[in-house]
């Protein structure tokens, strides 16, 4: 049995077929009155993937995006903010040609990294708003010692504050002040087990909100000191079961921006058979329990009392595969051998690796659950491709929802052919 995990053109010569203020408990937080394009810049982008922030403004993204996360930064036993990768963040110098302002780093400055490259890019764009991105699958072990108590919530947001948002990195009192607009909390997840090691208790569901409210206080404090206002989001499952164990939808939405939802990893290698990893709706003779989709998760969401304005689909800009595949039914609910091969992770593949391999495979798309596949008789891939992107952007508008999120931002090709695809069909 799966557990979701995390973490319009057309392709010639493939074969395409048709299967069957410190806001009041209770009163709603400033907000973005358009859709969001919301995207992840990965910490680690700038090594094995070699994509650098000055990549988003040479494919088009940057243009294109209303938010940018960062991820991630990591909290310590403590409870306190830290970044895991100090030489990524703030230490690494650009050279002029790696820089978004053409403009080297020079020995002893106060903010290299890519901290430095992202205050660089909102200079560039100046509606573009950027958030810290905190936990994730590896970073999330101790949200929930943080979310213990009214002390722990307090002592935890105020080291967020203070790191992130205040810029006071060690050795660099206010280095980084003024890069991040907000902060978007990536807890996976309250109540349910995820990455092996992370703290869980039953409380956390209530816990949650309650941290929530602690940074919606905090962070409009600070807003009004400094005459800014402060995002807050965060990331919801896809598993219907964890959302009614981790989460007080209505209450949250009271403290959140808005909140984005895992739109993919329904299915990936894990899985002993291959599956879809975003499809909008469950397809026909899929043989796993419970079933996985956009449409489970995004109706759940809104059953617990979720405004759909504020819900932010979840998109990838990479593909789970499969090797070793039965043949039977174009490869698809069939038994694999294991994870097909990637080019930095087993079962893994950006589209911009996975793309120039194309001509290896045959398309397949069911129109009715909305998802594709590769396959070239041995091997699998999900494909989320322009078709399918403008297909996902379509949903978001017809159901009237708060935009996309795309993990993550590297994926996509030197052109910018996904994140095109998507701005070309959201409303603006």
């Amino acid at each position: 049995m799966s557990t979701p995990r995390w973490g319009a053109a057309l392709l010639v010569g493939a074969l395409s077929i048709t299967l069957v203020a410190a806001t009041p408990a209770g009163a709603e937080p400033a907000r973005h009155s358009h859709v969001q394009t919301v995207g992840y810049y990965t910490q680690w982008s700038i090594y094995g993937r070699n994509f650098l922030v000055r990549d988003l403004v040479a494919n088009g993204t940057a243009a294109k995006l209303t938010t940018l996360n960062y991820a991630f930064g990591f909290l310590d036993e403590t409870g306190g903010c830290v970044s895991v990768d100090p030489w990524a963040d703030y230490q690494r110098p650009f050279s002029a040609t790696e820089s978004v302002s053409g403009q080297a780093d020079q020995p002893g400055q106060a903010l290299a990294g890519n901290l430095n490259q992202l205050k660089q890019l909102k200079a560039r764009f100046p509606k573009l708003r950027i958030n810290i991105s905190l936990g994730g699958w590896t970073g999330s072990r101790y949200f929930s010692d943080a979310a213990l108590t009214p002390a722990s919530r307090a002592a935890h947001v105020r080291s967020c504050i203070d790191l992130w948002l205040n810029g006071n990195l060690p050795g660099a009192p206010g280095a980084a002040a003024g890069v991040f607009d907000g902060i978007d909390l990536d807890w996976e997840w309250p109540a349910s087990e995820a990455n092996p090691g992370n703290g869980i208790r039953p409380e956390d569901k209530q816990n949650f909100t309650a941290l929530l409210r602690e940074y919606r206080g905090q962070l409009d404090r600070l807003g009004r000191g400094t005459h800014r206002r402060f995002d807050l989001t965060a990331f919801l499952p896809a598993d219907p079961a964890k959302i009614d164990r981790g989460f007080e939808v209505r209450k949250i939405f009271r403290y959140l921006t808005f909140a984005t939802t895992q739109g993919y990893d329904y299915h990936g290698s894990w899985d002993p058979i291959t599956n879809q990893q975003s499809a909008l709706r469950t397809p026909a003779g899929d043989p796993t329990e419970p079933k996985f989709s956009t449409q489970v998760t995004i109706d759940t969401l809104l059953a617990a009392g979720a405004p759909r304005d504020r819900l932010v689909l979840g998109v990838p800009f990479f593909s789970r595969g499969w090797t070793g595949v039965n043949p039977a039914n174009n490869g698809m609910f069939q038994r694999a051998q294991g994870p097909a091969p990637g080019s930095l992770e087993a079962g893994v593949e950006d589209y911009r690796f996975l793309k120039p391999q194309l001509a290896n495979f045959t398309v397949y798309r069911d129109n009715r659950a909305g998802h594709a596949w590769l396959f070239d008789g041995t091997t699998l891939w999900t494909w989320d491709d322009p078709v399918e992107l403008t297909r996902k952007a379509r949903y978001v508008k017809d159901r009237r929802l708060g935009g996309v999120m795309i993990w993550s931002l590297d994926g996509d090709t030197p052109t910018g052919e996904l994140i095109s695809a998507l701005h070309r069909a959201l409303p603006h």
